[in-house]
């Protein structure tokens, strides 16, 4: 199996990785965890992400316990973290703050990350959180640092990092709570705030969210549509809490599905809406599209529809046209485009 970057740097430095209970975070859906095992086959070796599809991953390499939420489990005895930072700096500080919440006076911190991902920022963000920092290894456009004898953290509570705002579309206005790694922190983005100023909400049904993000198109559907029932799907725990905490805001209430893709899904909607999160515009994510909407299609009914929006540059008509018997361009800028497709 193929390993990332940062992976062959932390193998390259096999020693640093011999440790009695391991807390790994962030980490890669490649060979890793098992080489990590195979170092330390009588250790406790423990996985966590905030994402699903990570966390299906690690749950099937022997010898390894999985763990996905919106927070690290309450470990006991960690001798040593690996963390895999992200390309968030706000998330990397609250993950910091929570690894000092369960770590003790004799766990080392090993943490690695692609320059691009801004990992050289971890020194900055645990200099006054740590007696003594390494950097171990650049190499293979990454570093890999060491930080040992870490203050404690006495309280870790994942409220604090929350960031409340106002949405206004149209004559809709309403709160709304977002994290720290969940997509476009802190606002609405423009993507998601032209679907919503276009959407076509029916009366009542089974309405299906997917990649809810901080749940702004449910907030905003239900409070326009009351009698809707909503699924809230993200691949991503961080999202899912986010999405909690903006329903209780303003009153709400919906169904939270955490899944990688549609893998957890049952039944049928009457409408699916979404901002969906593989519109890079690399030519690998048509691949990803075009499998979505084919598969979406188990879970609609010949009155369904699917309202979704995507960068304008992006060739989804073709790929509409050639899975649904219906469908429009309800309206387009220069850089986003509304697809309805029934």
């Amino acid at each position: 199996m193929q390993f990332t970057n940062p992976s062959l740097l932390l193998l390259r430095n096999e020693e640093e990785l011999l440790a009695n209970n391991i807390l790994v975070i962030n980490h890669q859906r490649d060979g890793f965890l098992r080489e990590l095992k195979a170092l330390n086959p009588t250790s406790a070796i423990h996985a966590f992400s905030f994402d699903f599809a990570d966390h299906l991953h690690a749950n099937n390499i022997s010898g390894v316990t999985s763990y996905v939420d919106h927070q690290l489990p309450p470990l006991n005895e960690i001798d040593l973290v690996i963390y895999y930072y992200p390309k968030s700096k706000p998330e990397a500080q609250m993950v910091f703050d929570n690894i000092r919440h369960l770590s003790t006076p004799d766990t080392r911190l090993l943490v690695v990350g692609e320059n691009k991902s801004g990992v050289k920022s971890a020194e900055k963000q645990l200099k006054e959180h740590a007696a003594h920092s390494y950097k171990l290894e650049s190499a293979k456009h990454c570093i890999l640092y060491e930080f040992n004898q870490l203050t404690a953290n006495p309280s870790f509570d994942l409220s604090h990092y929350i960031q409340t705002f106002t949405v206004r579309i149209a004559q809709t206005e309403f709160s709304a709570a977002s994290l720290p790694g969940v997509f476009n922190h802190g606002k609405l983005d423009a993507g998601t705030q032209l679907l919503l100023e276009n959407v076509t909400l029916p009366y009542k049904g089974k309405v299906l969210d997917f990649g809810c993000g901080a749940g702004l198109i449910t907030c905003y559907a239900l409070l326009n549509s009351p009698t809707l029932k909503f699924t809230c799907l993200d691949v991503n725990a961080l999202a899912l809490y986010a999405t909690q905490q903006t329903l209780t805001l303003n009153g709400l209430s919906a169904t939270l599905l955490l899944s990688d893709g549609l893998s957890e899904l049952k039944g049928k909607f009457n409408l699916i809406l979404s901002n969906p999160p593989f519109h890079t515009g690399q030519s690998t994510d048509y691949d990803i599209a075009e499998q979505f909407l084919h598969n979406i299609k188990r879970y609609m009914d010949t009155k369904s529809n699917i309202q979704l929006v995507a960068n304008s540059f992006l060739k989804y008509p073709p790929i509409l046209e050639a899975q649904f018997e219906q469908f429009e361009t309800v309206t387009k800028n220069t850089k986003f485009a509304i697809y309805k497709a029934q």
